[in-house]
């Protein structure tokens, strides 16, 4: 039986500060680690190196355990419409929640419809692979909506950019990050 640890770094035996694994990042999430300037320093943004297999949230849940579900966030792509212009941004919400991008995130972008980006212009536009997309990292001038409940979470797992690892951060860094809208109910 897996036991329940307090925190998720609590759950990996080398969880190291993001400055240090520079080098496992890819580029994007490499650059927005060395140009940190939010109100928690950047040595509390945890990289852990985790095996590619293991980085969709479900199968992270099934080998770490249940809880990690709880303190597990994710970031999806959406592409905005409106008056035929599509305008990429980021969403980011616990993982056992999903994303109202029909109410919320229409609501907020001001958008006639909303969908989730094609997984191609996701990549292309992020620089990141497909299962590691994270909000540390995107292209500035996107929108970047967080959950009110992943900025209230002490430490959330995010992906660090590529399927091979990921970041635990606090979820008050990921509030501070650039560009950031902090939305209650953007995720159910």
């Amino acid at each position: 039986m897996i036991t329940q640890p307090r925190t998720p770094m609590d759950a990996f035996d080398d969880a190291r500060p993001a400055p240090e694994r520079l080098d496992l990042l890819v580029p994007p999430v490499a650059e927005a680690v060395r140009a940190w300037r939010g109100s928690v320093p950047a040595e509390q943004v945890l990289h852990v190196d985790t095996a590619p297999e293991v980085a969709d949230t479900a199968v992270l849940v099934e080998n770490y355990g249940a809880w990690l579900l709880e303190q597990s966030a994710n970031c999806v792509v959406v592409g905005a419409k409106r008056a035929g212009v599509t305008t990429l941004a980021a969403c980011v919400a616990l993982g056992h929640t999903r994303v109202d991008i029909n109410g919320a995130v229409r609501r907020q972008l001001g958008a006639r419809k909303v969908s989730f980006a094609p997984m191609e212009t996701a990549l292309e536009s992020t620089g990141m692979e497909y299962g590691g997309i994270t909000p540390i990292g995107l292209p500035g001038d996107w929108p970047l909506l967080v959950d009110a409940a992943v900025a209230a979470t002490e430490y959330v797992l995010i992906g660090s950019g590529s399927r091979r690892g990921k970041l635990i951060v606090p979820g008050r860094a990921l509030a501070g990050l650039p560009g950031v809208t902090v939305l209650e109910g953007l995720a159910a």
